[in-house]
Formats: structure tokens, C-alpha cells, sequence
């Protein structure tokens, strides 16, 4: 890679982080979430072709506020209705909000807009669905594409999906600011929900050339992490915070030199990030001791109880089998269900796993086309023996995923049964 490529990569990864806070900023200072998004896609535009040669500025978040300011203004001046339009603006806007410091004047805050942004993204008048497409969007920066592969659904419906939250939030007036603690609760599942899903886009993306993109697990942990000030006490809010920490601890060695996709069993234990297990497992028993029982807490108990052993031998699959069957009872879930087997075959045998994944196979139809559960399929027939059935499902796991380093893991392992 030439060294101009790499300042490109950087300017890149810069605009990405930047994007949704300096959304946040406009809609607070503006209104009209659609308006301002488009301004802020032409300002990152403007940024991608400036920066690289001109330097990043001093302020990269404020020059961005100010480009994207100044193409909504000229958009709201370009319209017929210029002097009625621009009335609204400012009679909808608090004066305490037109007093508000800029976003340059926010870089240090221990908090900033992208908080108030997830939520006006999980407004009431959204499904649970177009809740999650439009902060994947607009907070997570995940593309359209991205989306919809986490849906399971195509390209243009989930553009349209994304398209018509923007029209709802709009016809119903939204403001810019943090919910009434009475509306919290409900708003509160969305936002979790969300922030789990931009985390696993980042620790495992569902394609390209990387298994990582740590831009989006750092965000994903910021994010809840400041929900936490927001919501101290709630259980989940911690177990989710707790399940993130412990399992990026183990982010250094998933992959080894060369890029290539490193199994748990396999991975390098004393390069886990021991300040962030010992953390995710502070937070998780205090949750678990202490609040009411969630889905989030018990994945997180899960990770802890991985994280402790001191190797894979020594792993507790009794205890990580019974969470899973609790996980299972309070969400039932082909995915859950998925990895249940694979604890079952460790505690009662690979032909126990086998049977279940037939079961959950005939159940799910959605499952059946995954890759994930023909990659546990081969990896349960090849510790029964039979091989050239467990090299034909490393194969099909392999034609199904479209993360590259997840192929080459799956297309290796299936080379190494052949005859």
C-alpha cells in the first residue's frame, strides 16, 4: 500500500467517526433529519476530496458543521419559499438551543449529540425495525448494503425501509433531545438493541476483505458506555456494556499475522486484554446480583465464563450449556439455538450437536441458508469422523459467507480433510 493510500484510508476513517456527531450537531441546532443528513453526506464528500491533499484541519469536526451548515442554508435559500421556511427554522428552534456551544466546542465533552441522535433515531413513531435500519444509518455509519444484510432482506428495501423513517420523523414533528424518563424504558430496548448490532457489525463484519472494523466496536462501547450516565442502574445497560468489553478483550488475537481468522479454542489467551476482562466481569456480576434477569446479562455471563478458563480444556460447557438453554427460554432464537448446540455437543457428545442442528434445520428456514450453521455442522462431522461429509459442509459455509478471512478459514479447513 503507497503511503498516499494510507493518508486516503486515514482521511476516510476520520470522516467516518466524525459523520455522526456532526449529524447530531445540525439536527440540534436545525431540525429537519433528512435536510441535514444530505448536507452532511455533500460536507464528507467535500472532505474526502480535500483533506487528502490540503491536510486535515485543525478542527476537523467544526469544518465540517460549517460546510454542511452552509449547503443547508443555501438549500433552504434555493427553495421558493425561502423567508417563510427560514421563520420556521428559527421559531423552531429553543432559544437555549440557539445559545447551544458548537461542535467545536464539544470535542472534549464526556458526551456529545450522537447520544441524543440514537434516541431521536428510536423515536415511538418507528417500528422496532426502521428504529434500528435508521441509527445503523445514521449513528453507525453502516451502509445500506451493510443493513440489509443484517436483515436478511435486499438492497432497495431496506433503502426504501430507511427512507420512509426519515418522512415519519419528520411528519411527526421529532425534537432533537433525550426522552422523558417515562418514555425511556421502551426507547431504551431499541437503543440496545441497535448498539448490539453495530458492535457485531464490527467484530465480525458480514463482508469484505476484514473480520474486524474496529471503528465500529469503538463506537458501539462509547456509545453505551455514555448510556450508562443516562441509564446507571439498569441491568441490561450493563450487561450490554459487559458483553462488548469481554469480548473485545479477545480482539488482538482473532487473526493472525497474515490476516487469517484464528478459532477461540485456538487463540492466544495471555494476549486477551486482562484490564478489559477483569472490567466486563466486575460489571457483570453486579448486574447479575443485583437486577432484574436480561438477555444481554446472560450473553455477557456467557463471555465471562469463556474469558476466565485458562484455556480451552478447561472451559465450563456445563455451566455455558445451561445459560444458553436460559438465554433460549427468555428469547427464543435460531441463532441461540445454534449455539446451544454447539455447547450440548461438548458436554454430551458431537452426535448430541448433530441432532439438534437437523431439528433446528427442518425449523428455520432462514438458518438453513446461513452460513454459520454449516460451518457448526462441519465442525460437528468432522469430530464424529465422517470427512467428506464435514468437507462438503466447510465448503457450502464457505460459498455462503461473504467475509473473505471467514472463507479462507472455512475453504482451509475443508482442504485438510480431502483424500
Amino acid at each position: 500500500m503507497t503511503t498516499e493510500r494510507t493518508g486516503d484510508r486515514r482521511v476516510e476513517d476520520l470522516l467516518q467517526r466524525l459523520a455522526p456527531r456532526v449529524l447530531g450537531a445540525l439536527v440540534r441546532r436545525y431540525g429537519q433529519f433528512d435536510a441535514c443528513e444530505d448536507a452532511v453526506a455533500e460536507a464528507l464528500l467535500a472532505g474526502v476530496l480535500r483533506w487528502p491533499e490540503e491536510g486535515v484541519p485543525d478542527n476537523p469536526q467544526g469544518w465540517l458543521f460549517t460546510v454542511a451548515s452552509r449547503r443547508l442554508i443555501d438549500q433552504i435559500r434555493s427553495e421558493s419559499a425561502r423567508r417563510e421556511r427560514e421563520r420556521r427554522l428559527m421559531a423552531a428552534t429553543p432559544a437555549a438551543e440557539m445559545l447551544a456551544p458548537g461542535p467545536e466546542e464539544q470535542a472534549d465533552s464526556g458526551t456529545d449529540d450522537t447520544l441524543a441522535l440514537l434516541f431521536l433515531c428510536c423515536h415511538p413513531v418507528l417500528t422496532a425495525p426502521s428504529q434500528i435500519a435508521l441509527t445503523l444509518r445514521a449513528v453507525g455509519g453502516l451502509t445500506t448494503a451493510e443493513i440489509a444484510r443484517a436483515f436478511l432482506v435486499p438492497e432497495a428495501t431496506m433503502a426504501q425501509r430507511i427512507s420512509r423513517a426519515k418522512q415519519r420523523i419528520r411528519d411527526a414533528g421529532a425534537t432533537f433531545a433525550m426522552p422523558e424518563p417515562e418514555d425511556r424504558p421502551e426507547r431504551l430496548k431499541a437503543v440496545l438493541h441497535v448498539l448490539y448490532l453495530i458492535f457485531n457489525e464490527g467484530y465480525g463484519t458480514s463482508a469484505g476483505s476484514s473480520l474486524q472494523r474496529l471503528d465500529l466496536t469503538a463506537e458501539a462501547i462509547r456509545l453505551t458506555r455514555q448510556l450508562r450516565t443516562v441509564a446507571p442502574l439498569d441491568g441490561e445497560v450493563q450487561g450490554l456494556l459487559a458483553l462488548m468489553l469481554l469480548t473485545d478483550a479477545r480482539r488482538a488475537t482473532r487473526t493472525d499475522a497474515q490476516g487469517n481468522l484464528v478459532p477461540l479454542a485456538e487463540q492466544d489467551r495471555s494476549r486477551w486484554d486482562a484490564a478489559l476482562v477483569a472490567e466486563g466481569v466486575d460489571l457483570i456480576t453486579r448486574a447479575l446480583t443485583s437486577t432484574r434477569l436480561g438477555p444481554y446479562q446472560v450473553q455477557a455471563a456467557i463471555a465471562a465464563v469463556h474469558d476466565e478458563a485458562e484455556s480451552a480444556e478447561k472451559t465450563d460447557w456445563p455451566q455455558i450449556l445451561a445459560l444458553y438453554e436460559t438465554l433460549e427460554r427468555l428469547t427464543p432464537n435460531p441463532v441461540v439455538t445454534l449455539n446451544r448446540a454447539v455447547a450440548l455437543a461438548e458436554v454430551s457428545g458431537p452426535q448430541a450437536g448433530l441432532d439438534l442442528l437437523a431439528a433446528l434445520e427442518r425449523e428455520s428456514a432462514a438458518l438453513a441458508d446461513n452460513h454459520m450453521l454449516h460451518a457448526v455442522r462441519g465442525h460437528l462431522l468432522e469430530a464424529v469422523g465422517e470427512r467428506d461429509a464435514a468437507r462438503e459442509a466447510y465448503r457450502t459455509a464457505a460459498r455462503r459467507t461473504r467475509s473473505l478471512p471467514e472463507q479462507r478459514y472455512l475453504d482451509a479447513r475443508a482442504r485438510r480433510l480431502q483424500p
